[in-house]
């Protein structure tokens, strides 16, 4: 393990992104890239984890009565299809900077989620994107980023939107 003059670590660590199909969570994981790994891939010694948290049918598909059971299965191949596309695109999104990381889709709650890989994965640090909503939206979404922060074993980073 790297370590710098003032004994800091450098290299060899676990960052572990949460993964969804937002543009926030693309701008972190750019950033996490351009900030984290060196370029063309020249002595990276970070491994990269996504993580990216499958929500179940049944929590997207909040229907009752005759016929709801119906949807759960066109609402289960929708979110299957968004994960596929979700883990390609940030596949390629690492591959322009030399990076191949490891992957996981996982179905559940994203918080729940988010935390349990933290803790098996030993993860030295969390990353986020943030959304930029206001206190109120933040209650009433009920902020992944926000849930992390102060529930997570690690450090947790919350990427911001990039100013245009």
């Amino acid at each position: 393990m790297a370590s710098s003059s003032n004994g800091s670590r450098i290299g060899n660590m676990v960052l572990m992104l949460a993964l969804s199909n937002s543009e926030t969570s693309y701008n972190a994981l750019e950033w996490t890239l351009e900030h984290f790994f060196t370029p063309m891939g020249g002595g990276n010694r970070n491994q990269l984890v996504l993580i990216h948290a499958k929500r179940l049918a049944s929590s997207v598909a909040k229907v009752s009565g005759p016929g709801a059971t119906e949807i759960v299965p066109d609402v289960e191949a929708e979110l299957r299809k968004v994960a596929m596309e979700t883990v390609q695109n940030a596949k390629a999104i690492c591959a322009t900077h030399w990076v191949t990381p490891l992957v996981e889709v996982i179905e559940g709650n994203p918080k729940v989620v988010l935390m349990e890989a933290a803790r098996r994965y030993n993860a030295e640090i969390l990353i986020v994107g943030s959304h930029g909503y206001g206190a109120v939206q933040r209650f009433i979404r009920g902020s992944v980023s926000n849930y992390c922060v102060n529930n997570a074993e690690c450090p947790v980073m919350v990427v911001k939107k990039r100013k245009s």
